[in-house]
């Protein structure tokens, strides 16, 4: 099956999502996409091609497509403007694809949400809950019984062990850790490198190793 799709977010993650769609169908699997472009509110965008995409321009460009045949994917970072650029593709009532890099092994007890992307080189093993709009980078590691909730991204190289939960709206940075049975609340953001061995309250930013909150003092 062949479907149509628009990637939101024409930025670097975006365009490494453009990649990941060549990759899904170049692995011949059943659904297969046909990237029509990148819906990006940067007017400077617009017009512009990336990996011979074009940008077709901003939101209004999601009011006349054909929903029946057409799906959107939001390809941004930052859990906070992901948040924005989707409810108001809700809004407007489209489909949200999910896009799974085909090396990725999924087991049957693993929950995905819609709108989910997960790039080449992850390993997700049992009994884990990936909510909606959730963006996993390459090569990140999720171990058992662990919960990554709606609209969080992980970066590169990002290791989650077994029975963590990470809140909504969370960002992990690049090649940092969350040690075994631990919490992050909800829209807390775990700097690059950092090694989290306490639980993390609500949004808060925590660095270093161990991770600790940091209250301001580094600029």
């Amino acid at each position: 099956m062949l479907k149509d799709l628009i990637i939101l977010g024409a930025g670097g993650f975006g365009r490494e999502a453009s990649l990941l769609t060549e990759e899904i169908n170049a692995a011949g699997n059943d659904l297969m996409w046909r990237l029509l472009g990148f819906v990006d509110e940067d007017k400077a965008k617009w017009g512009l091609h990336y990996r011979g995409y074009p940008v077709l321009g901003g939101s209004e460009v999601l009011q006349k497509i054909d929903r029946n045949q057409v799906e959107v994917i939001c390809v941004v970072g930052d859990p906070t403007i992901k948040r924005r650029i989707v409810e108001q593709a809700k809004k407007q009532k489209l489909t949200f694809a999910s896009l799974i890099h085909p090396g990725v092994r999924i087991a049957d007890d693993i929950y995905m949400g819609e709108g989910v992307l997960i790039n080449i080189g992850c390993l997700l093993t049992v009994n884990i809950k990936i909510g909606d709009h959730v963006s996993i980078n390459p090569g990140c590691g999720i171990g058992h019984d662990s919960v990554v909730e709606e609209y969080s991204t992980l970066m590169w190289r990002v290791n989650v062990s077994g029975n963590v939960k990470i809140g909504e709206s969370c960002l992990l940075g690049t090649g940092s850790t969350v040690l075994q049975g631990l919490t992050i609340g909800a829209g807390t953001t775990v700097g690059a490198g950092a090694v989290v061995t306490k639980n993390l309250p609500d949004n808060c930013t925590a660095v270093g190793i161990p991770a600790r909150i940091d209250k301001g003092e580094y600029t």
